[in-house]
């Protein structure tokens, strides 16, 4: 109840003139307090270890810490990642990208959300607000059987934000 190993696998991204691509996968370990999700505020903290295609990221090696922070409020959701990335070149050049997300469940199995992605740049220095990635997603999410699907659309809200991203989450508990 308080423990979850996760793989990534794989990432793929569609480039402008061209196929998909293969950009790596991921693997993860969660860890929150003891039945988080019967509880009104819940914190937790997640740690991914990624593999880079070189098109993707020129560091073959980085890895996130994902603090998570929760209140839960009737219907609504709403939690905050304060995200540190690391590319493995020094604590000095960890870079603050911080996710927020607000959800309203419909169901015990059905959810909508809005979620904020940025990339602020490194911590000891922030980049220009014209330089930080900002994007805003419309999700939608199904929890059942087989898989449980997260899919959503996300738009650019700055100059250096991908215009369009499209995800799609598909995972099944093992246990």
């Amino acid at each position: 109840s308080w423990f979850e190993a996760g793989l990534y696998l794989p990432l793929y991204s569609v480039p402008r003139h061209g196929g998909p691509e293969l950009d790596g996968f991921k693997l993860r370990a969660l860890f929150v307090e003891p039945d988080a999700a019967k509880r009104d505020f819940f914190y937790g903290v997640n740690f991914e270890f990624s593999f880079n295609s070189k098109h993707w990221d020129s560091r073959t090696y980085t890895s996130e810490i994902r603090p998570i922070v929760g209140w839960r409020m009737g219907k609504w959701d709403l939690i905050i990642n304060p995200i540190l990335d690391n590319s493995w070149t020094g604590v000095q050049r960890l870079d603050f990208a911080p996710s927020s997300r607000l959800d309203y469940n419909v169901s015990e199995k059905w959810a909508l959300a809005v979620e904020e992605y940025a990339d602020l740049g490194e911590v000891r220095r922030f980049l220009p607000g014209k330089e930080q990635t900002h994007q805003l997603f419309g999700v939608v999410d199904y929890s059942g059987k087989p898989f449980d699907v997260e899919a959503g659309v996300g738009f650019g809200l700055t100059p250096a934000s991908d215009k369009v991203t499209l995800k799609l989450i598909l995972s099944r508990d093992l246990n």
